[in-house]
């Protein structure tokens, strides 16, 4: 891999920052918030998927960290809900940092599907499906003392973590696709794509 240069070295960190910019903007304007946490939001995970796509998985995992941190300092209301060293250190890592530094993957499909919009789509599932996965092992393992005790505590992270995230994984899927189909993100300069009639 040859060394980047000092201009596209700020263009990255540029774009980068723009991105967990509009990626906390979007997650803070939420259509709709839940009681303890999580959140159905317009494309928020979009921006982290595709500064993964631009410029590798790597770069896309420091970025989601990047954006995990963001997140925590925004949701520290909820450490008044637990409490215990393994406690704080559960949220920490499976409802923030994991959960959100798992978007980095997001561009893992780049060199493997051809299809851009279809690439980061997929890009944009998975890392859904692993945030969800991260929020439900939180949910059962520190959370369950909300579950009013009338279900089983797993069915209840189940449906909370899941009341989310499924919609959040469809309009990441969606925004994916739409970006995927009108910008070609592999272009230095972010080009539009021009489509054959």
């Amino acid at each position: 891999m040859s060394k980047l240069s000092k201009k596209q070295k700020i263009r990255r960190i540029a774009e980068t920052a723009i991105m967990l910019a509009l990626s906390t903007i979007l997650a803070e304007l939420a259509v709709v918030k839940f009681p303890f946490g999580g959140s159905v939001t317009i494309f928020s995970q979009v921006p982290m998927v595709v500064i993964s796509y631009r410029y590798g998985v790597k770069w896309g995992i420091f970025s989601g960290l990047t954006m995990g941190v963001i997140q925590m300092l925004f949701g520290m209301g909820n450490f008044a809900y637990v409490s215990g060293i393994v406690a704080y250190l559960i949220l920490i890592f499976a409802d923030y940092i994991i959960a959100f530094g798992s978007l980095g993957l997001g561009g893992m499909f780049r060199n493997k599907v051809k299809n851009q919009a279809l690439s980061l789509a997929l890009g944009g599932a998975v890392v859904s499906v692993i945030r969800f996965i991260c929020h439900f092992i939180s949910g059962v393992t520190i959370w369950g003392d909300y579950s009013g005790g009338a279900k089983e505590v797993w069915l209840y992270s189940l449906e909370y973590n899941g009341g989310y995230m499924l919609p959040e994984l469809i309009i990441t899927v969606v925004g994916c696709v739409i970006l995927g189909a009108v910008f070609d993100f592999s272009s230095p300069e972010l080009k539009i794509l021009k489509h054959k009639k």
